[in-house]
């Protein structure tokens, strides 16, 4: 589902869109703000530069590309005859970088890319401004994201005592060496990475010798919430005495109930804020 977004520059605001791990910015707000207003996008797309770039664009990120089309494009740029929308290159080409969108968040998107290109062919300036508010604004929610992923793993290690409580008062005998102990922290620890990512520790490490870190550090938000709540119940099983393999099922059970609901209500969330 598409997130959206606006950017303000110069007391302009200007929408833009997120899918896919695709930004799109919208370009009728852009020319807006210069006195030859939205018609500066068909005269931006006559230019034999614009199709080039356009097409070019499309090669290298479109792989349902209609090359065919494009080139009955490229051979009538320059004639005084020669006209160009946004619909027309778009079935002619079934390009994806410009979108023309109907409605309340109506107008013409394009990918990031092409967006800069239209506003450096308005004016470098603006572009200059657009580029910087962007970039800030992709700053702060890489941040915001961050911050969340930290207080997710933050909660994890918070859930770690009680199942390490539990182990030491029902796992472990009594005088036994602490090097002995401390397998069956690693033990219990691995429980949990099997019942929620499907490999211990040292699994992961084997599969990705280059990265720095464990498997917890590379996790998605969903995993850190499951294994937070894991903790907890592998804690209360424990003291239950529950066998090891009875309870890698009884969590592996739970890690799948709740990443289900999990990420349900992730796209839930997504659908409010789309």
């Amino acid at each position: 589902m598409a997130k959206k977004q606006q950017l303000e520059v110069q007391g302009t605001v200007i929408r833009l869109y997120s899918q896919d791990e695709k930004d799109f910015i919208c370009i009728t707000d852009i020319a807006k703000q210069f006195e030859v207003g939205v018609a500066s996008i068909e005269s931006w797309m006559r230019n034999r530069n614009t199709v080039e770039f356009l097409g070019t664009w499309e090669l290298l990120k479109n792989p349902k590309f209609n090359s065919v089309g494009f080139d009955g494009i490229k051979q009538n740029v320059g004639l005084n005859t020669f006209k160009i929308s946004v619909k027309k290159w778009i079935e002619a080409t079934n390009a994806v970088g410009i979108q023309s969108k109907a409605g309340r968040y109506g107008g013409t998107y394009a990918h990031k890319d092409i967006a800069m290109q239209f506003c450096y062919w308005l004016s470098p300036t603006f572009q200059l401004y657009v580029i910087q508010e962007f970039d800030r604004l992709k700053s702060e929610e890489a941040k915001r994201l961050d911050n969340d992923w930290n207080i997710r793993r933050e909660l994890a290690k918070i859930t770690y005592p009680l199942q390490q409580t539990a182990i030491y008062e029902r796992l472990i005998p009594s005088k036994i060496n602490p090097k002995v102990a401390g397998a069956f922290y690693a033990s219990e620890a691995d429980l949990v990475n099997m019942a929620v990512f499907g490999m211990t520790a040292k699994d992961w490490r084997s599969q990705n010798p280059d990265k720095r870190g464990n498997l917890r550090d590379f996790a998605t938000h969903e995993q850190l919430v499951i294994v937070n709540t894991l903790q907890s119940h592998n804690a209360h099983l424990i003291r239950n005495e529950i066998s090891q393999d009875e309870r890698l099922e009884i969590l592996n059970d739970i890690a799948i109930y709740e990443m289900r609901v999990l990420l349900k209500a992730s796209a839930a969330m997504n659908r409010l804020k789309g």
